[in-house]
């Protein structure tokens, strides 16, 4: 538990002395409001509502809503990362690994989860062609998604498990932009069965 007792990283103080609550808890509720609402169309009180904090509370650890956007995107990415992390460290095959990353997307694109949407999808569309911040934070989490992929893709091939014949930075990419269009589809309302026919059909191209 991490409790707030003064301005989020480091900026400007604010006046008074602020309210003290969990920081964590506010940005993940932060995050469900952003993925659910996008960020163009919330405003700090509906922020408010949220996260269960008074508009001052709100502006005194963060300032702004661009600034709370951005610590919430810092903390789904992380959250994200570390799942991720757990399959690249498994003794799997890189097949297997692979499959279970797509599975992965594929549970957070259907029902409830997936009408919720991608935190990173909302700064790619919102934000990313005119904040250099946002864009960069983007950009690494998808590069660095990439790469991941690339790795189970060159890991698969060396113990046997994925065709050597597969062309493993082009297939990491079209990974990706699967993975990616998920989330998309799963924001209009997706059944269980059909995300994980879509992850069946995507591992015969690995054969």
């Amino acid at each position: 538990m991490s409790i707030y007792n003064g301005t989020y990283k480091g900026s400007s103080k604010g006046r008074g002395r602020p309210r003290e609550f969990d920081i964590d808890e506010a940005l993940d509720r932060a995050i469900l409001h952003f993925r659910k609402h996008g960020y163009n169309g919330v405003s700090i009180a509906d922020l408010s509502g949220a996260l269960k904090l008074s508009s001052g509370s709100i502006y005194k650890a963060f300032l702004n809503k661009h600034n709370l956007f951005s610590a919430a995107l810092d903390r789904y990415m992380a959250l994200r990362g570390a799942k991720l992390l757990d399959i690249m460290n498994s003794e799997e095959s890189g097949r297997e690994k692979l499959r279970r990353l797509l599975v992965f997307y594929a549970e957070s694109s259907h029902a409830s989860e997936g009408r919720y949407g991608c935190l990173v999808i909302v700064g790619a569309v919102e934000l990313a062609s005119t904040d250099e911040e946002i864009a960069a934070k983007v950009s690494s989490a998808l590069e660095g998604n990439q790469k991941r992929l690339n790795d189970i893709i060159l890991q698969g091939q060396n113990d046997g498990s994925i065709s050597k014949k597969v062309d493993a930075e082009t297939t990491a990419r079209l990974m990706l932009s699967l993975a990616q269009g998920m989330r998309v589809l799963g924001k209009t309302g997706q059944k269980r069965e059909d995300m994980m026919a879509v992850v069946d059909a995507a591992m015969q191209l690995l054969n």
